[in-house]
Parts: C-alpha cells; structure tokens; sequence
C-alpha cells in the first residue's frame, strides 16, 4: 500500500524545532489575544510607576518599557520573517502539487477523450458497414 501523505503533511514533518517555535511565535503574537495582553500589561506596568504604591522601577518617561518594547520587536522581526518564508514554501509547494494534479488530470482527460473518439469511430465505421450492406441485400432483391 502507498503513502497517502499530503503535500501539508509532508512539509510538517520537514519542519525542525526552530521552525515550529518560530511559527508558533509569529501566531502568538500575530492574534488579538496578544494584543490584548500586552495592552492590560503596558497599562499596568505604567499605572503602577505612575501612582506610586510600591517602588517606582521605571519612572516617566517609560524608558524600561521603551527597551523591553524594542528588545521585543528586535525578535520578533526575524521570527515573523522566517515564518513569512516558509509560508511562502508552503504557497510554492501547493502550487507545485496543484500543478502535479492539474497535469493528471489534463492526460486523464485527453485519454478519455481518445477513448470517446475511437468509440464514435467504430460507430461509425460499423454504420457504414450495415449500410454498406443493407444496399448489397437491396441490389441483390
């Protein structure tokens, strides 16, 4: 029995650790749920140093966050670059298997259309035949 393994699952199992974390990364931070959660913490960690209740850590103007936000995006670019990459594989990829199937389909069909054509021409050929001799019997009456 073949393998019955998609073009998807194929590229799955080429991936390494690296590529999974790294398509991990670009779709955690890539989602509303992120989004949100680094909002509630920017606002936390400045209404904490702006009120004052416990130790100042970084005061106004924020630059402790400014570096944590830069050091972030300093990763993050790369990642959601080599995930961008191998989406674009992945598109490739499709492509190629798509072409793959398009061409089956185009020889399967050019046979069948063979086929049709030789059936219409035994037909035809046996039409010509029956008619052929269907005179015979006439001439010979």
């Amino acid at each position: 029995m073949g393998s019955n393994k998609t073009w998807h699952d194929k590229h799955a199992e080429s991936l390494t650790f690296g590529n999974r974390v790294a398509d991990a990364v670009a779709n955690g931070m890539g989602s509303w749920t992120f989004i949100i959660i680094q909002t509630v913490l920017v606002f936390l960690w400045m209404g904490l140093n702006i009120v004052g209740f416990c130790y100042h850590w970084d005061v106004y103007p924020f630059i402790l966050l400014n570096l944590v936000f830069s050091t972030q995006a300093a990763y993050a670019a790369p990642i959601i670059m080599m995930a961008q990459n191998r989406q674009s594989e992945r598109d490739r990829e499709q492509a190629r298997a798509d072409y793959e199937t398009n061409l089956m389909a185009k020889e399967e069909i050019e046979a069948l259309q063979e086929k049709l054509n030789t059936i219409e021409i035994e037909k035809l050929d046996k039409i010509i035949l029956m008619i052929e001799e269907m005179k015979k019997e006439m001439k010979s009456r």
